[in-house]
């Protein structure tokens, strides 16, 4: 029999996640949104005033906080109950509302910044010692007026406003074109059966078993991106294009030091990055040599890169199995991480379970001032035990910052976003592998452990390196063909993966379907958010309290400092070459263990 998901009403209230901690009631989100949205038209009476006293300036700072205090809580509750049921039509209508609050806040607020670079800094200083209330406030007023030599004069930064809109374009069009638009020949399995492709089954389909399958999932998806070869290089070039625009615009060298000013990264991490990565590419060349010995085949192809070279471990974990698991893993780091992870688990944090109309995925949210929010949908497989240790991950680093920053300072930067989460991934592997010597689980565990590197410290920086080579030739003036972007993806995969993989053509296409191009030097921070989250987890273990205490104190600081400092004070320097080598060590250390299983 077909197992049916429940309704949203069938589903048990402790397998839930406690809305309720946010508002009692619909009725009270709505009397808190009209109550916040009073706040933003108070900002009105600011407009003009920001140099006029020191005074002045703390009161609109503080009001400036209070809407962001009950924003998030505004916010959070009605993106929530809509993920419970992205059917229902009351959230849908609340979840917009929620929308239209930002767009009114970022109006309300568009006189700030130019009002605060305005200030001379005599005057700041005066203000400083007249209101001692304002020094809490000095290193976000330092951060504004650190823009000043890229901002514009009032006029220009209204029309670089409007120019914003059109910016978003190239990601608008590559959505609705790559989404909505293009459609895929079915699939054609070892037994002639058809299955459909689609940008959520590809994946899916790589990994199965039935290499015909795999193969022809490959040349589908591919050739509908080679018949609009030529549209897609023309949409990633209008967005290579405006990003060099407002670059140059606001001053700035480059497209990709304008990007990472705003998450305050030395661009030197970003070319660090790509350089380790290639002094060590010989050990991505020996797992591809791995993968091939162990697949048995003569020849290894794209399409075989995703297929596990281990058969999957089969068993059933219940919920309350994995938190016990979760609660082992993460002992390392001590009574007081364990506490709060237990006071997620026992006061329902999480969302565990799928039902009709559910949010797919997983994520968690942070919300000053209760508590975070975790959705999972659980299906009862050790993959799904990682996801609960990642979003957890997520989840301590929010309550550990919101319960030691102000609002001011609580929220961490994109930069160090998915340390925590990956970190407590890192433990898990290594709690799961200490446990078993049994050599069918620890190759499988193993193998899990080699997926990762692959596809988030390899993969991301070749992704990295190709959108950086798209910047520069924009920056340059040499115009993004479907041409010159074939020639240059195949050359990386060539790099990354070595000699032992075949050029399949249809892989120089592949830059056309990533969206996270559009995401504006985005996806560097996958692999150095990983690199660091190993380093962390062997420091863990190896050192025991010292580094926990030093982790708890980055978990704990917010925004408080720059993102590097913050991983310096951890035990991390991600400036340097060394966490990123160091992970890539261990990389092949488990490839070598993962040889010898194999031959066992």
């Amino acid at each position: 029999m077909a197992h049916t998901l429940p309704t949203r009403s069938q589903v048990d209230p402790a397998n839930t996640w406690a809305i309720t901690d946010l508002y009692p009631s619909d009725q009270a989100w709505r009397e808190a949104c009209e109550n916040v949205r009073g706040l933003v038209r108070d900002l009105a009476a600011y407009r003009g005033r920001l140099g006029e006293s020191a005074a002045t300036l703390l009161a609109f700072l503080r009001l400036q906080d209070e809407i962001d205090l009950q924003g998030d809580r505004m916010i959070s509750y009605a993106f929530r109950k809509s993920d419970e049921d992205t059917r229902n039509p009351v959230y849908q209508e609340m979840s917009a509302q929620a929308q239209n609050f930002l767009v009114e806040l970022s109006q309300a607020l568009s006189f700030q910044t130019p009002e605060l670079l305005a200030i001379e800094d005599a005057t700041l200083e005066s203000f400083y010692e007249q209101e001692p209330a304002l020094a809490h406030y000095r290193l976000m007023l330092k951060r504004i007026r650190s823009r000043k030599d890229h901002t514009l004069s009032p006029d220009c930064e209204a029309l670089l406003a409007s120019a914003e809109r059109m910016g978003q374009a190239p990601d608008d069009i590559f959505s609705l074109l790559n989404d909505a638009d293009m459609t895929y020949p079915d699939a054609t399995d070892s037994k002639g059966e058809t299955h459909p492709v689609t940008h959520g089954n590809y994946v899916a389909l790589l990994q199965s078993a039935d290499r015909t399958l795999r193969q022809s999932a490959f040349q589908s998806l591919y050739s509908v991106y080679g018949q609009f070869r030529n549209t897609c290089a023309a949409i990633l070039g209008a967005q290579m294009k405006q990003l060099q625009f407002f670059a140059d615009a606001r001053r700035y060298p480059s497209a990709l030091h304008a990007a990472l000013a705003e998450t305050e990264v030395d661009p030197q991490i970003y070319h660090n990055l790509i350089q380790t990565v290639h002094d060590n590419l010989d050990a991505m060349h020996r797992y591809v040599r791995l993968r091939k010995k162990l697949l048995g085949v003569d020849k290894l192809h794209y399409y075989d890169l995703y297929t596990p070279i281990v058969a999957d471990e089969d068993a059933s974990i219940p919920f309350e199995q994995a938190k016990d698991m979760a609660r082992e893993a993460l002992k390392p780091l001590g009574e007081d991480y364990l506490k709060i992870l237990n006071e997620g688990f026992d006061n329902r944090w999480i969302d565990v379970y799928e039902n009709q109309g559910k949010r797919s995925g997983a994520y968690s949210a942070g919300v000053y001032g209760v508590h975070p929010y975790v959705l999972l949908n659980y299906t009862d497989t050790l993959d799904d035990v990682f996801t609960l240790v990642h979003e957890m991950g997520h989840a301590l680093h929010s309550y550990l910052s919101n319960h030691t920053q102000s609002v001011t300072y609580a929220g961490y930067k994109i930069f160090v976003a998915e340390v925590a989460s990956t970190c407590n991934e890192a433990l898990l592997m290594q709690h799961l592998l200490s446990k078993t010597t049994e050599p069918k689980c620890r190759a499988y565990l193993i193998n899990h452990f080699l997926e990762q590197f692959r596809g988030t410290l390899y993969r991301q920086t070749m992704f990295a390196e190709f959108e950086l080579w798209c910047s520069e030739q924009t920056r340059k003036g040499q115009p993004l063909t479907a041409e010159s972007l074939n020639e240059k993806y195949a050359e990386l995969n060539r790099l990354y993966y070595g000699e032992d993989i075949e050029p399949d053509p249809e892989i120089a296409l592949e830059w056309a379907r990533i969206p996270h191009f559009y995401y504006n030097f985005y996806v560097y921070q996958y692999a150095t958010g990983f690199t660091s989250a190993i380093a962390l987890s062997q420091r863990i273990l190896k050192e025991g309290r010292p580094a926990v205490e030093d982790y708890l104190r980055f978990l704990s600081g917010g925004c408080s400092a720059d993102p590097v400092s913050l991983l310096k004070g951890a035990g991390v320097d991600i400036s340097s070459p060394a966490p990123i080598v160091d992970a890539l060590k261990l990389f092949d250390t488990l490839i070598g263990e993962m040889e010898q299983l194999m031959q066992s």
